[in-house]
């Protein structure tokens, strides 16, 4: 059995050797996806990484993280140095395109960078999971919250946005790492009453706007 495993490994590293790059990269794609299929590992996402060409990728709409030029610069440096350590996080939409979760940054740096974009062929490496949007945005924020600045009105409309998919507070602190007073903070900047509509008050709607609400309006 080992032997006559060896030997279609053999057989298949020839047989790939031989290809043009588009075909070989997209064998190889396919032989990483049935080898997770099979693997002790398969619900981690690292387990399967992927290339994926970079116009078939596309950023989010609502990653409030921003990295100043100074870091940027680094994660050039680390990237060039390096290579790609990470993979870049992302949701397969099922269109042959492929939305980020985490990792735009190294994403830029795979475009905006010719020696980068030459080295990697114009693929960029990615690992996949599969959540629905609310799931999604929080899985950025946690990614995120580890690491860099965000940006504070971002951060409250992503807020407001679970709020409206249905998401009370305890769900938001626990889902995206937060305590209830950052929480009630961010929904305040929203400056939306909608915010606290899955909000369970322990006091009338006016003893909590007094408190929360309405300092700001001052």
């Amino acid at each position: 059995m080992e032997q006559s495993l060896s030997d279609a490994l053999d057989f298949i590293v020839r047989s790939i050797n031989k290809m043009e790059q588009e075909e070989k990269v997209e064998t190889l794609n396919q032989i990483r996806k049935a080898l997770s299929a099979v693997s002790p590992f398969r619900g981690e996402p690292c387990d399967c990484v992927l290339w994926i060409k970079q116009e078939d990728i596309q950023a989010n709409e609502y990653n409030p993280n921003h990295v100043a030029a100074p870091e940027m610069k680094l994660l050039y440096e680390s990237i060039k140095t390096d290579g790609y350590t990470m993979p870049i996080v992302t949701y397969d939409l099922g269109n042959g395109k492929r939305e980020i979760v985490d990792g735009f940054h190294r994403n830029r740096i795979g475009r905006e960078h010719s020696d980068i974009r030459n080295r990697i062929h114009g693929y960029l490496p990615v690992s996949t999971i599969d959540k629905p949007a609310d799931e999604r945005i929080g899985s950025t924020i946690r990614h995120n919250r580890a690491r860099g600045t965000h940006g504070i009105r971002p951060m409250s409309d992503i807020v407001l946005d679970l709020s409206r998919a249905g998401w009370d507070d305890s769900k938001i602190c626990q889902k995206l790492g937060m305590d209830l007073d950052e929480v009630i903070r961010l929904k305040q900047i929203t400056g939306l009453k909608e915010a606290f509509m899955n909000h369970e008050f322990s006091k009338s709607w006016e003893e909590f706007e007094e408190k929360y609400y309405k300092e700001d309006k001052k």
